[in-house]
């Protein structure tokens, strides 16, 4: 089955990577750049072994590793609530693939836990 983030999330492509927001839920989380990589290849409708094949070959990353990045993301997307399995069917494959930039080639870096903004918590 191919990745697909929840109702009610959203992406927003940043000069870092990418930032995911829950707008039911008033929280955001950022993605790192090899994060972001992964999170679009899978939103493709790529599978999980697709976006690890493309972290080893865009980053100087052993595929095992890339491996394991690409199981700790979704495993974190789904923890957080973001994530959601998709069927598969082509019309989810477009509603649901942001658009993409050009990437930029960095050290591989794990993706950072989920920060989110809880609601009612203000900023000084």
């Amino acid at each position: 089955m191919a990745f697909r983030l929840r109702e009610g999330v959203f992406t927003a492509e940043t000069d870092y990577g990418i930032a995911i927001l829950d707008e039911d839920r008033d929280q955001y989380w950022t993605l790192n750049p090899s994060a972001a990589i992964a999170l679009r290849t899978l939103l493709e409708g790529g599978t999980e072994a697709d976006a690890a094949q493309t972290l080893s070959e865009e980053y100087a990353v052993d595929i095992g590793t890339a491996r394991q990045d690409v199981r700790d993301l979704v495993g974190g997307l789904h923890s957080a609530g973001l994530g959601a399995e998709a069927t598969g069917g082509p019309e989810e494959r477009a509603s649901t693939a942001p658009s993409t930039g050009p990437v930029r080639s960095r050290t591989h870096g794990r993706w950072p836990h989920p920060r989110g903004r809880r609601a009612g918590r203000k900023r000084r």
